[in-house]
């Protein structure tokens, strides 16, 4: 008999509080939470856990773990390849670069990964994959368009093929349709659950809004800084 396999994400008695003024805001008050391989949960409410999540701030207390692993404490330059290789990050602003076109941003995080060198070997690999992804997000005719020339709802498909590229782990999506209309931000929707579904894709969704959080599998829903009991749903695509 094996032993069972940890969740790919868990967080541990986070703890997180923010200085406004002169005020003190207890954003975290002790939060467990995990994401089992193959999941779609959603966050619900004020929480600032994505950024915790995916590395980019340090909690209080508590402990943020990847496949068992401790990953909030380590040193800038191991926290930095983890977000290039194995967590995927997806913004309400899509952050892309304005000077590269689609089929670029979508390259970008691997260049990073490989620098200058390295890059002539794996870049026709590279082109492939990111070509792939954009394809699959319906966006083969829009390559070589610069963000300028995308709509808002092209730009967050861009953006999660940016986020997918490297193969991660694990997605976060932190209000990802923030920016978007009803209608194209249920195709984003669509796209994550498709994602999950068909690929197996682990994604957390960050959301304030409750029909949203409505199409992951499982809400989680934080009040006054701590997780709320809530009942499971389902991922399900739109209409």
């Amino acid at each position: 008999m094996t032993d069972q396999l940890p969740p790919v994400l868990e967080v541990r008695d986070l703890r997180k509080t923010y200085r406004s003024g002169d005020a003190t805001l207890e954003i975290l008050r002790g939060v467990d939470f995990h994401l089992e391989r193959g999941g779609f949960v959603s966050i619900v409410g004020q929480s600032g856990s994505g950024n915790l999540m995916g590395l980019l701030d340090a909690p209080d207390a508590g402990a943020v773990l990847l496949d068992g692993a401790r990953i909030d404490g380590l040193p800038a330059g191991r926290r930095d390849r983890l977000r290039n290789t194995a967590i995927g990050m997806v913004f309400q602003a899509y952050h892309l670069l304005p000077e590269l076109d689609a089929l670029e941003n979508v390259m970008a995080p691997l260049l990073v990964r490989h620098g200058a060198l390295e890059w002539l070997r794996v870049r026709r690999a590279a082109r492939d994959r990111a070509r792939d992804l954009l394809d699959r997000f319906g966006l083969g005719g829009r390559l070589r368009h610069k963000p300028r020339q995308l709509s808002g709802g092209e730009m967050q498909r861009v953006a999660i093929a940016r986020a997918l590229v490297a193969g991660p782990r694990v997605l976060l999506a932190d209000e990802p349709t923030g920016n978007l209309d009803q209608a194209t931000g249920a195709g984003i929707l669509d796209a994550l659950c498709e994602l999950n579904r068909a690929a197996g894709l682990s994604i957390v969704l960050v959301t304030h809004d409750t029909a949203i959080a409505g199409r992951a599998d499982r809400i989680v829903r934080l009040a006054a800084g701590r997780v709320e009991a809530s009942p499971a749903s389902a991922c399900r695509l739109a209409g």
